[in-house]
């Protein structure tokens, strides 16, 4: 069975949040995929717009991460096809399950100033191909950049996708994974000897060793979990555990021991999860369709990320 660990609603009324950024002063940062636009939420609940982009079908910043120079870096996918299922909004065509909205160009990783809201695209294209949907991402402690490119969906085909290594600057770019199924969550181990990625149709979470920052040895991958369902974003542990959000399911938690646990989640779609507050001990935790944030009270502290703001 699920464990139950206490929690508490942060904020409502989110238009499809993702991408929690704890900040020093106690703040949160989420992107709204559907409202595009990056909010600042207060422990009361309160909250600001610090950036906006021109649509949902233009634009749709996916995960976020603070920078080596304490700017905000935004996988942006490009936008998407919102649609009305039931009770919610979701981010496909609910007849053939595309994602791709006709106004698309490309997606980008952009940089957001928290200061002044200004945005900034760092990167929209790699070796001449152009960047489909990014939709997470980390830095190392070398100030380089990790992100995944999950890509759109049309009626009759879909993207092939893999793993990104940036600078922070705008100088450089690498394919660093190629191909992978819908990659959507990624994170660093602890030593940052390891790079976890999530698929998301497979439901796995893979492990990858690296060799130095941006370089990784494909012949020492791992399946850490193959899951009946589907993955979203991930976050680590200080102790290494990995949590990965499994949509449906609630909060997938992969022990270094390899023992694997399932933490409920309220809502049909818990999408991503970060840590912060005293010791580490808080995850913050998106539901993405009933468009809320939560505060868990975590049984073990969250890993500090390289930088902060």
């Amino acid at each position: 069975m699920p464990e139950s660990i206490e929690h508490q609603i942060i904020a409502s009324d989110l238009a499809f949040p993702e991408g929690p950024v704890f900040l020093r002063d106690g703040s949160i940062l989420v992107v709204e995929i559907r409202g595009a636009r990056l909010t600042r939420i207060q422990p009361d609940g309160s909250r600001e717009t610090v950036a906006s982009w021109a649509g949902p079908d233009r634009a749709g910043p996916n995960g976020a991460a603070i920078g080596p120079d304490g700017a905000c870096y935004i996988a942006n996918n490009g936008g998407f096809v919102w649609s009305r299922r039931g009770d919610y909004i979701v981010p496909a065509d609910p007849t053939s399950g595309a994602t791709q909205p006709d106004a698309y160009v490309s997606g980008s990783i952009d940089r957001v100033d928290l200061d002044t809201g200004e945005i900034h695209t760092l990167y929209s294209e790699c070796e001449g191909q152009h960047l489909c949907g990014p939709n997470d991402l980390v830095f190392d402690s070398a100030g380089g950049l990790w992100f995944t490119d999950h890509g759109k969906r049309r009626a009759f085909d879909e993207d092939r996708c893999g793993v990104y290594y940036a600078a922070a600057d705008g100088s450089k770019i690498e394919r660093a994974l190629f191909p992978l199924h819908a990659p959507n969550g990624i994170g660093l181990s602890p030593d940052e000897s390891l790079l976890y990625v999530a698929e998301t149709p497979t439901g796995r979470l893979w492990s990858y060793p690296l060799t130095q920052p941006g370089q990784v040895d494909p012949r020492g991958a791992r399946c850490l979990v193959n899951m009946i369902g589907r993955f979203d974003s991930l976050g680590v542990e200080a102790d290494g555990t990995v949590v990965v959000a499994a949509i449906e399911q609630g909060l997938c938690v992969v022990r270094p021991d390899g023992e694997i646990s399932y933490v409920e989640a309220p809502g049909p779609a818990v999408t991503n999860v970060c840590w912060g507050g005293e010791n580490m001990q808080t995850a913050y935790v998106t539901e993405s369709l009933e468009g809320k944030l939560y505060a868990y009270d975590w049984p073990r502290p969250g890993l500090e990320l390289a930088y902060s703001a």
